[in-house]
């Protein structure tokens, strides 16, 4: 199925990611904890809710800005790596749809693959280095012409597939072999990002 998304659905996406951050904040900590510095659960929290705020506030008009919003918010809001590597992803597939009303399910993976790229080129990772890129980059494929179940499962799979990975980039990969064993924080956190995607999706315009 083909979809027409448009700035309510966005605005949707983004408190959604909001809702399940809410939800899932303790356990992207707990994972942080043990490879990490314990706060990335908090901090994307803090994020997103500033996020919500912003949208609450002044309702962005077209898909990119609303995107370009939730991205500015999490740089200026969150500490540590992760407000600038996902206000960059937000911020540069914001961008890359422009001023359109409405964009297509292939404008969308376009522009996320832009995103994704300029995630990996701010943080200098590739797939397979333990990051956020691990859950993004093969959902982004799956994702096709509007297939978000498939991005979804994408995601979660390259997420737990961090766990037997050594961390080659961020703060885990001080660790060396130690950081063997655990999974990603970044990634999961990315794979509910996507998981939101997915449910905007089946509950907006019905999969």
């Amino acid at each position: 199925m083909r979809h027409v998304l448009d700035a309510e659905f966005f605005r949707r996406w983004m408190l959604a990611t909001a809702a399940v951050v809410d939800r899932e904040a303790a356990r992207l900590t707990e994972l942080d904890s043990a490879i990490g510095d314990a706060d990335h659960g908090a901090n994307l929290q803090r994020g997103f809710t500033a996020v919500r705020a912003a949208l609450e506030a002044e309702p962005p008009q077209t898909p990119g800005a609303v995107l370009v919003l939730a991205g500015r918010q999490l740089i200026s809001k969150v500490g540590g790596a992760s407000g600038p590597l996902y206000g960059t992803l937000l911020r540069g597939t914001g961008k890359a749809l422009g001023d359109d009303a409405e964009v297509t399910d292939a404008a969308l993976r376009a522009a996320l693959d832009e995103g994704v790229g300029a995630v990996a080129k701010l943080g200098g990772a590739a797939p397979g280095d333990k990051t956020m890129l691990d859950a993004l980059v093969p959902a982004v494929a799956a994702l096709g012409d509007g297939d978000y179940g498939a991005a979804r499962a994408a995601a979660e799979k390259g997420a737990e597939d961090t766990v037997p990975l050594q961390a080659r980039k961020g703060r885990a990969s001080y660790l060396g072999e130690r950081s063997i064993g655990h999974r990603d924080p970044g990634a999961t956190s990315s794979a509910l990002l996507v998981g939101a995607l997915a449910e905007t999706a089946e509950a907006v315009t019905g999969g």
